[in-house]
């Protein structure tokens, strides 16, 4: 009895290795595949991401998003269509990540760093700093200085002239990471 199990316990295997060997690619029987080789998988051909696509779980309606690490600014209409996108030179005081309103504007004033401005849209106050948006009107998009807390989120002037016509009191403006 003990030869007749032993005898199909040789048999099973015998058949299961017949099976593997059979559907193994041509070439590849008796060599070891390395521990970080990957399986032979279809590959699924990925969509590289967007870099001017709109972050995802920036709230509804109509806002501006403010993607800090990205130094990008969307301008999106109440049915998810970005109207514009463009990059800014942030401040050296940054707002965290939240929803905020444009709480005021003006046409052109003096910033924080003493450049003249022109189309300010304010949204946040962090430590008694004002935080908006701008557009020199030099032209200028340069780094602020690291030593001065300022809050003006620079921008070119035809940015400014948009943000200008979309952002009105109260239009939410969405803060990412």
């Amino acid at each position: 009895m003990v030869a007749g199990l032993a005898a199909t316990a040789l048999a099973v295997v015998g058949f299961l290795a017949y099976q593997a060997s059979a559907s193994a690619p041509a070439g590849t029987l008796g060599k070891a595949r390395s521990p970080s080789a990957a399986p032979t998988v279809p590959s699924v051909e990925q969509k590289p991401k967007d870099p001017l696509a709109l972050p995802a779980r920036t709230s509804t309606g109509t806002r501006v998003v403010y993607a800090l690490g990205e130094r990008r600014v969307w301008l999106v209409t109440g049915k998810k269509r970005v109207s514009r996108t463009f990059q800014v030179m942030p401040s050296t005081v940054h707002p965290k990540p939240g929803s905020y309103a444009v709480t005021s504007r003006s046409g052109q004033v003096s910033g924080s760093d003493g450049a003249a401005i022109e189309h300010v849209v304010r949204f946040a106050s962090v430590d008694k700093v004002t935080i908006g948006f701008s557009a020199a009107v030099n032209g200028s998009m340069s780094a602020p200085d690291p030593e001065k807390r300022t809050g003006g989120v620079r921008m070119l002037r035809s940015d400014g002239d948009s943000m200008w016509r979309f952002a009105t009191i109260g239009t939410k403006v969405v803060v990412v990471p």
